[in-house]
């Protein structure tokens, strides 16, 4: 079993709704942090291998910082996570049209997403439910979604990320987590000492705003073959677009239940970090947009390339590709 959960109070909307943060320990030392505005991973505390811990993920110290504007820092993205192309789709023959709040296109779920506000919460056993109800119309989206995440830590040092929605009419559906991960701690001031490791035999090109072409095309001899494991350092800056840095989605090249899709290790703390999804893709991006102006955890300044994301998730834009997988509740 793994260790207890811990309820504390976490500040206060603009609306004077609360926000809770959850606490979960296991057996390990590690530490998971939760809020519930964003149904938000917080704080992941991780000793080293000498024993030291410190937090791996990018974020703040308060409510304030997750209120106010920020790159999705450890959020629930949807309805639909990454871009839909012109914030417009079609589903059952009638065109729905959506905010643009990424240049031409639409990000994440709009102007507030599922990421900005606070969801219903429980503590069901060792694991914290979060719960959000989005209107049928929200965001321009059809039907009403009932989206539901549940976490739980175990003494295997896992975080498990389980998501669930229903709905009461056809729309696309996209959920992932936007935590920045730095495994040196998140105080850091780059990753390029980590080595990533894809396992995708190939990616999903985009255009100059970061919205997918509607090719797959394999990874060979591309800066986008990871699956020896690369040091960033190496190659980050040499990947290009607006602003350095991966920005993709890869193809996982066997995709299942529980698949091992992507790892990361830092020498230096010996921290390593594997993930699993039963999604067809990842997205990986390198914070190539952070400058530096954020306030983070402890003062850090967030930097280009302080942190990374492994967004699990299905083909991005996919309800446009008909040459892509996407997926659509029913």
């Amino acid at each position: 079993m793994s260790g207890k959960v811990s309820v504390e109070d976490f500040g206060k909307t603009p609306e004077g709704r609360a926000v809770q943060r959850f606490v979960l320990r296991n057996n390990n030392n590690v530490c998971l942090k939760l809020i519930s505005y964003g149904a938000t991973i917080q704080a992941i505390e991780v000793p080293d291998k000498d024993g030291k811990a410190a937090d791996v993920t990018l974020g703040f110290d308060t409510s304030d910082g997750y209120l106010g504007k920020h790159p999705y820092m450890g959020v629930m993205a949807g309805r639909v996570a990454n871009r839909i192309a012109k914030g417009t789709f079609s589903l059952d023959g009638q065109e729905y049209k959506l905010a643009c709040n990424n240049g031409p296109n639409h990000l994440h779920g709009g102007l507030k997403g599922f990421s900005h506000y606070v969801w219903d919460s429980s503590v069901e056993g060792d694991s914290v439910k979060f719960t959000y109800v989005s209107a049928d119309g929200e965001e321009g989206y059809p039907g009403e979604v009932t989206a539901q995440v549940t976490y739980k830590l175990t003494n295997d040092n896992e975080v498990d990320i389980q998501y669930q929605a229903t709905t009461t009419k056809a729309t696309p559906i996209n959920l992932t987590n936007h935590a920045y991960f730095n495994l040196a701690g998140n105080r850091e001031p780059t990753i390029h000492d980590h080595v990533i490791t894809i396992m995708a035999d190939k990616y999903t090109p985009t255009d100059d705003d970061g919205l997918t072409t509607g090719e797959i095309c394999p990874v060979d001899g591309t800066l986008w073959d990871l699956r020896e494991g690369v040091r960033m350092g190496d190659r980050v800056n040499s990947v290009p677009g607006k602003a350095p840095g991966y920005d993709q989605n890869f193809c996982i090249t066997q995709p299942g239940d529980n698949q091992l899709c992507a790892r990361a290790h830092h020498p230096g703390s010996g921290r390593t970090m594997e993930v699993r999804t039963n999604q067809p893709g990842v997205q990986f991006y390198t914070a190539n947009y952070l400058d530096g102006t954020l306030a983070g955890k402890g003062g850090a300044k967030y930097n280009q390339h302080s942190g990374f994301c492994l967004e699990t998730q299905v083909y991005p834009d996919a309800i446009n590709k008909v040459s892509t997988v996407f997926f659509v509740q029913l």
